[in-house]
């Protein structure tokens, strides 16, 4: 069964905060820490994983990748804190 995930990557603790979703957070982690994937993680090197929510359709992870991207950062913030309050790279957890 294919899971879809929503996450948060950050440059350093309460700094710039990138949103976005994959089908394959491995894959999709290891693009942005070796700037493979192009744009805004890349200029700002955001490569720290903080934050992921996993779903079971395509559709639920949009709309909570959707939702999440227009909520205040302070929110934003909070959502990690509660999840991850040391800010650790969860991507050494795969």
């Amino acid at each position: 069964m294919k899971k879809f995930y929503v996450y948060m990557l950050c440059n350093k603790r309460n700094g710039t905060l990138y949103t976005g979703i994959t089908s394959d957070i491995i894959k999709r982690v290891y693009e942005h820490k070796n700037n493979l994937a192009k744009g805004f993680t890349k200029k700002y090197k955001i490569h720290n994983l903080v934050w992921y929510e996993m779903h079971k359709t395509a559709e639920t992870a949009i709309i909570r990748e959707k939702q999440i991207k227009k909520w205040k950062r302070r929110w934003k913030l909070e959502l990690i804190e509660n999840h991850n309050p040391e800010w650790n790279d969860l991507y050494e957890t795969f």
